[in-house]
């Protein structure tokens, strides 16, 4: 398992989304080290890799969104669906990996990458219009929905350096079994699923909370 590349946003117009003039999803691979820090409260802009940031400060940044990762296999996978060449980064990605099944992680699971940096699953991406304008793919949504691949969110537990060819290690995996996969199914089209993931403390408290009201 290992880190394929780090991959940081350039800002461009946002022609999709109503309540965000700029987007960060244009994501490509830089070379060297990249500063992982936790970025804080969502509202600012903020994300976990130093040079990149979001501008919808609404809905993506702050410490549970801080760090995005997508499988290199999941975007081989959909090239061959989409038609067309996906280089790592395609999908706004932070960290294009290998060797780690993202989507079979479970919440609340942490990897070390390199020496020093320590990050934590803490929920799926959720597509939006920016992500379907992006890829120029009427209906992405829906597709994207239907096949559960979404990838995971991660927040940052211990700070420092990462770059591309980076080991990946899977340190702790905890005793439920609230997947990234089965989290976004529950979010989107399969919402009994919602009470089980109250199994997983790590979630972000937003989520719970929709969880709880399903629950009850």
């Amino acid at each position: 398992m290992r880190l394929l590349s780090v991959n940081i946003g350039r800002e461009r117009p946002n022609l999709w989304k109503k309540n965000a003039s700029a987007t960060g999803i244009d994501k490509r691979p830089v070379e060297g080290a990249v500063e992982v820090r936790a970025p804080g409260p969502k509202g600012t802009g903020a994300v976990g890799l130093a040079g990149d940031r979001v501008h919808d400060v609404k809905h993506h940044g702050g410490d549970d969104q801080a760090v995005y990762a997508y499988a290199r296999e999941d975007l081989d996978d959909w090239q061959t669906i989409v038609g067309r060449e996906l280089p790592n980064g395609a999908f706004g990605e932070n960290l294009t990996t290998t060797g780690l099944d993202v989507n079979n992680a479970l919440i609340g699971e942490r990897w070390r990458i390199g020496s020093d940096v320590v990050l934590e699953v803490s929920c799926p991406r959720i597509p939006c219009s920016t992500f379907q304008g992006w890829l120029g793919r009427p209906g992405w949504i829906k597709q994207f929905t239907v096949a559960a691949l979404p990838g995971p969110y991660l927040r940052v537990i211990e700070p420092g350096e990462i770059r591309a060819g980076d080991p990946i290690t899977v340190e702790s995996r905890p005793q439920h079994g609230v997947t990234v996969s089965l989290t976004f199914r529950a979010m989107t089209s399969q919402p009994h699923l919602l009470p089980r993931l109250l199994e997983a403390d790590a979630l972000p408290e937003e989520i719970k909370e929709v969880a709880r009201k399903r629950a009850s």
